[in-house]
C-alpha cells in the first residue's frame, strides 16, 4: 500500500511523529510503550482537529437534510411513478437549500490519507526502513522497542512470536472493532430518523452489522495503527455526541414547517450562578369604592317638631 506520489505525505506525518515524540522524550523514556502511545493519540487528536471544519460542514447539511425531509417526503408521494423526475426535484431542492448528500464523506476522504500514511510509516518502522522518510536512526530503533502491554507497536497479529503479545493485540482489534461498530450506529441510528421512508434504510442496518467485521482486517495492521483507529474512533463518538446533543431533530408544524430551536445555554452560562429573575407580581383588581351616602342635615325646627306662627 506505498504510493509514491505520497511520498510527501509520508515523510511530513514521520516529521510530525518524530517531533512528538522528541517532545514527550524530554520526561518520558524515548523507548517506552507509553511515550509512543501518547505519540499516536496526540497525532491523531491533532488530525482531527484540522479536519474539525470538515466536520461542521458535514454536521450543517445534514441538519438542512433533516429540515427539508417533509419536503422530500412529499416528492416522492408525488413522483413515486417517475424516478428520475423525483430525484431530479429532490436534487434540485437540495442544492436550492444548500445541502450536500455528499457531505458526510469529507471526513472520510480526509482522513483516508492520513491513515494510509500512518500505516507506511509504521509498516516502514517495523522494517527498519523508516530513514527514508527523514526519520532519524534512534527513533526507529525506540520505535522498535517500545511495547504496550507488552506487545510491539510495530508487530501485527501474524508477525508477533509471543502469546501475550496475539493476545494483546487481538484485544485491541476488538475494541477497534466495537468502536468501529458504535460510530456506525450513531450516524445510522440518526439517518433513519432524519429520514424513516428512506429506500437506503436497509442497506444502512445492513452496513450497521457488517462494518465492525472490516476491524479484523486490522490482524494485519501494526498495533501502533490500530491503536490510531481506537483513538479516532472515540473522537468520533464524542464529537457526533456533541453535536446532536446540541442540535437534535428539528420538530415541524402542521404545514412542514420547521419549528425554530429555543437557544441552549453556553457551557460558562451553566456555570455561571446567576440571580433567579423575580417576576413581577400581577396588579390586583380594583375594588370599587364604596361611597358612604351621609345623612342630611335636618334643621332645629323639624328636629323638634315646632312650626311657625
Amino acid at each position: 500500500m506505498d504510493f509514491a506520489w505520497l511520498n510527501w505525505l509520508y515523510t511530513a506525518i514521520a516529521q510530525v511523529i518524530t517531533w512528538i515524540h522528541q517532545a514527550y522524550s524530554t520526561f518520558i523514556n524515548p523507548a517506552s510503550g507509553l511515550n509512543w502511545a501518547l505519540t499516536i493519540i496526540t497525532l491523531t487528536v491533532i488530525m482531527r482537529i484540522l479536519i474539525f471544519p470538515l466536520f461542521l460542514k458535514q454536521m450543517r447539511s445534514s441538519k438542512k437534510m433533516q429540515e427539508l425531509a417533509p419536503k422530500v417526503q412529499e416528492l416522492r408521494k408525488r413522483y413515486k411513478n417517475d424516478k428520475q423526475r423525483m430525484n431530479q426535484e429532490v436534487m434540485a431542492l437540495y442544492q436550492g437549500a444548500g445541502a450536500n448528500p455528499l457531505g458526510g464523506c469529507l471526513p472520510i476522504l480526509a482522513q483516508f490519507p492520513i491513515f494510509i500514511s500512518m500505516f507506511t510509516v509504521l509498516q516502514a518502522i517495523a522494517n527498519g526502513t523508516a530513514t527514508k522518510y527523514g526519520m532519524t536512526q534512534a527513533v526507529v530503533d525506540s520505535a522498535k522497542q517500545a511495547h504496550i502491554f507488552s506487545a510491539g507497536i510495530s508487530e501485527t497479529f501474524f508477525s508477533a512470536q509471543a502469546v501475550t503479545s496475539k493476545v494483546i493485540i487481538g484485544v485491541f482489534v476488538a475494541v477497534s472493532s466495537l468502536t468501529t461498530f458504535l460510530t456506525v450506529r450513531q450516524s445510522v441510528t440518526r439517518s433513519m430518523q432524519q429520514m424513516p421512508d428512506n429506500p437506503m434504510a436497509q442497506q444502512q442496518k445492513i452496513l450497521m452489522y457488517i462494518s465492525p467485521l472490516f476491524a479484523f482486517f486490522s490482524l494485519n495492521f501494526p498495533l501502533g495503527l490500530i491503536l490510531y483507529w481506537v483513538t479516532t474512533n472515540l473522537w468520533t463518538l464524542g464529537q457526533q455526541h456533541w453535536f446532536y446533543s446540541r442540535h437534535p431533530m428539528p420538530q415541524f408544524d402542521a404545514k412542514g414547517n420547521v419549528i425554530p430551536e429555543k437557544a441552549k445555554p453556553g457551557l460558562l452560562a451553566r456555570f455561571r450562578k446567576t440571580p433567579p429573575v423575580e417576576e413581577a407580581p400581577e396588579p390586583e383588581p380594583e375594588q370599587p369604592k364604596i361611597v358612604r351616602n351621609q345623612p342630611s342635615r335636618q334643621s332645629r325646627s323639624k328636629r323638634t317638631g315646632s312650626k311657625k306662627s
